[in-house]
C-alpha cells in the first residue's frame, strides 16, 4: 500500500512546524513504513534554506485564470519514507512563516489563498503521475481540504478520482472560511470554471461561504479525529459560554459522517526514546531560561515588561532556591488551553488562586508559551503579582524539555483538547499531570492512577473543581509521598506507541473491507 500525506506542517524538516500536527506527521510515516505502508509526505516549501533538494518535476497549475508554475522537489527518502516540498513564491512570501494574521475583517484571506494553490498543485502532481501508484490520499486539517473539492468536482482529474481519501481533523476550531467569490481569496477567484454543489460546500453559519473543513468531512470516505473521546464530543453543540466545545458548527456534519460509520477516533502516539533524560535541576533551567530570555529581548527594540519581570523572578529564585513542588505548563497561549486560568476570582483570576495554594506549601508556577496578547499579558500581572510564579512569554524546545523533566505536576485544563501530545511528553518523563476530562486528556490520564483529572458541567464547576483537584493533588505531595511517586511511576510506565496508532491507520483508516 502507497499513501500520500497532505499537510501544511512537518516536523521532519526544518523551521516547518507551529503545532502538534507537524509532530503527527513527522513520526506516523515512519510507524506506517514499519507496517509495509510505503508513505510519502508533501508540505509546501516556505523558503527553507537548508533542505537538500532532488528536482522531481515542475507542475502547471490553472489558478486565479493564469497558469502558474510550481516545483515538486524530493528532500528525504529512507525507512519506506519519501519526504517532498513544492514551491512557488506563494509559499515563501512571508519570510518562512506558516501561517499570516489576517484581520478581522478578512479572516484566513492569506493563508487560504496559499494552500488553495497547494492542493491545486498536489492534484495536479497526482494526476501527471509525479508521485507514482498511489493508493490513499491522506489530507490533514483545512489546509489540504480542497484537494478533496476538486477530487469530487473537477472533470480533469480522473487518476485522482479513483483514490481512497481520508480526512484528519486535528483542530476543528479554525475552519479556513472564505466567500465563494466577490474576493479575490475566493473558492470561484481561486477555481474560476469549477462547478461546484454550494449545498455540499457552504458554512452553516454564513452559507455564502466556503467551508474547506466542512467540504472534507463531507467529501472525504473517512475523517478521523485524533482520539476515541473527542469523536464523541464533536457529535454534541459547542456551549462555550458553559464551558464545553464540541462539534464547532460542523456537529451535523460529523453526526452524518458517524451515522455512516465514516467518523473514527484514533489517539495520536508518542516517541519513545530508549534513553530517557536525566532530571535537570532548577538552576540548569533558571540558567537557560536567562540565557533564552536575553536572545527574545534582543530581539526587538524595545523592552517587553514580560521578559522585564521574568528575568527579575529569575534573578530572585537563584537567590531563595524552594524546595516545594514545581508545577509546569508548556503550551500556546490560546483560551482552549487558559480560558478557565483567566477566569476572574477574588484574588484576581483563577491562577492567581493556584499560585497562592502552591506557595502555601513553597510551590512555584514555571508557565512557558505564548499566543493570544490578551492572555500574554494577563499571565504577566499574575506574575507581578505573585512571587512563586515565572511567566516565559515566548517558546524554545531546550526549554520545554527541561520542563517536563523537571516539573513535580504538570498542569492541563484545556477547555477542549482533540488528543494533546503535551501531556504524554510529561508523563513521559515521570511527571504527572492535572488535566480537564476531556478529548484526549481523557483518553490518556486515569484520575488518582497516573495523573489528577477534574471535570465540570460549566465554567463554574469546572473552576471550583480545578481549584479542589489542585488543592488535594499537592497536598497528597506534600503529606503522602509515597503515594505521589506511585502515581508518578504510572505516568512515566504508561504506553501511547505510534506502532498500534499505524496498525488502528491501516484497519480502520485506509482499508476498504
Amino acid at each position: 500500500m502507497r499513501v500520500l500525506m497532505v499537510a501544511a506542517e512537518n516536523d521532519r524538516l526544518p523551521k516547518c512546524k507551529v503545532g502538534g500536527v507537524a509532530d503527527v506527521i513527522r513520526d506516523i510515516p515512519y510507524a506506517l513504513a514499519k507496517h509495509e505502508v510505503e508513505a510519502l509526505v508533501v508540505v509546501p516549501d516556505y523558503g527553507q534554506n537548508d533542505l537538500n533538494r532532488t528536482f522531481v518535476g515542475d507542475i502547471a497549475v490553472p489558478f486565479r485564470q493564469h497558469l502558474e508554475t510550481a516545483t515538486l522537489w524530493e528532500v528525504e527518502r529512507g525507512e519506506g519514507v519519501i519526504q517532498y516540498v513544492i514551491s512557488h513564491s506563494l509559499f515563501s512570501a512571508h519570510g518562512g512563516s506558516i501561517y499570516c494574521n489576517d484581520d478581522e475583517q478578512r479572516p484566513f484571506a492569506t493563508d487560504a489563498s496559499k494552500f488553495a494553490f497547494f492542493s491545486a498543485a498536489v492534484s495536479e502532481a497526482i494526476e501527471h503521475g509525479l508521485f507514482q501508484k498511489l493508493d490513499v490520499l491522506h489530507l490533514h486539517d483545512w489546509h489540504a481540504a480542497c484537494v478533496a473539492v476538486l477530487k469530487e468536482f473537477s472533470p480533469r482529474f480522473v487518476r485522482l478520482k479513483t483514490l481512497r481519501t481520508i480526512y484528519t481533523v486535528h483542530n476543528l476550531a479554525l475552519q479556513g472560511i472564505r466567500p465563494f467569490k466577490h474576493d479575490e481569496s475566493s473558492l470561484e477567484a481561486w477555481f474560476p470554471t469549477l462547478s461546484y454543489d454550494g449545498q455540499m460546500l457552504c458554512d452553516h453559519q454564513y452559507p455564502h461561504c466556503f467551508n474547506p473543513m466542512r467540504s472534507a468531512i463531507t467529501l472525504c470516505d473517512k475523517v478521523h479525529v485524533v482520539s476515541p473521546n473527542y469523536s464523541s464530543e464533536v457529535l454534541r453543540s459547542s456551549e462555550p459560554d458553559r464551558g464545553f466545545f464540541g462539534g464547532e458548527g460542523l456537529e451535523h456534519d460529523m453526526q452524518i459522517a458517524n451515522r455512516y460509520g465514516k467518523l473514527v477516533g484514533i489517539l495520536n502516539g508518542c516517541e519513545y526514546p530508549h534513553k530517557q533524560e536525566s532530571k535537570g535541576d532548577q538552576t540548569m533551567f533558571l540558567n537557560a531560561s536567562e540565557a533564552l530570555l536575553f536572545e527574545w529581548m534582543a530581539s526587538s527594540p524595545q523592552l517587553s515588561s514580560s521578559h522585564y519581570l521574568a528575568h527579575q523572578r529569575i534573578k530572585q529564585w537563584r537567590d531563595a532556591q524552594e524546595q516545594g513542588p514545581v508545577v509546569t505548563s508548556v503550551g500556546r497561549l490560546t483560551d482552549q488551553k487558559a480560558l478557565l486560568l483567566r477566569q476572574e476570582v477574588n484574588t484576581g483570576v483563577l491562577l492567581d488562586e493556584l499560585s497562592s495554594i502552591a506557595a502555601k506549601i513553597g510551590g512555584r508556577i514555571i508557565i512557558l508559551g505564548s499566543g493570544d496578547t490578551n492572555l500574554e499579558f494577563t499571565f504577566t500581572q499574575v506574575m507581578a503579582r505573585n512571587e512563586n510564579v515565572l511567566f516565559l512569554n515566548g517558546y524554545g524546545q531546550h526549554l520545554g524539555d527541561m520542563l517536563y523533566e523537571l516539573g513535580d505536576l504538570f498542569l492541563m485544563p484545556s477547555s477542549f483538547e482533540p488528543c494533546g501530545i503535551s501531556q504524554m511528553l510529561a508523563m513521559r518523563a515521570g511527571q504527572p499531570c492535572l488535566v480537564h476530562k476531556v478529548g484526549g486528556l481523557s483518553d490518556t490520564v486515569v484520575h488518582f492512577e497516573s495523573g489528577f483529572v477534574f471535570e465540570g458541567e460549566d465554567l463554574g464547576k469546572q473552576q471550583s473543581a480545578l481549584i479542589s483537584t489542585f488543592t488535594s493533588t499537592l497536598a497528597m505531595y506534600d503529606e503522602d509521598n509515597e503515594k505521589y511517586n506511585q502515581i508518578r511511576e504510572c505516568a512515566r510506565t504508561q504506553r501511547f506507541e505510534w506502532h498500534n496508532v499505524a496498525k488502528d491507520y491501516i484497519n480502520l483508516l485506509y482499508s476498504t473491507t
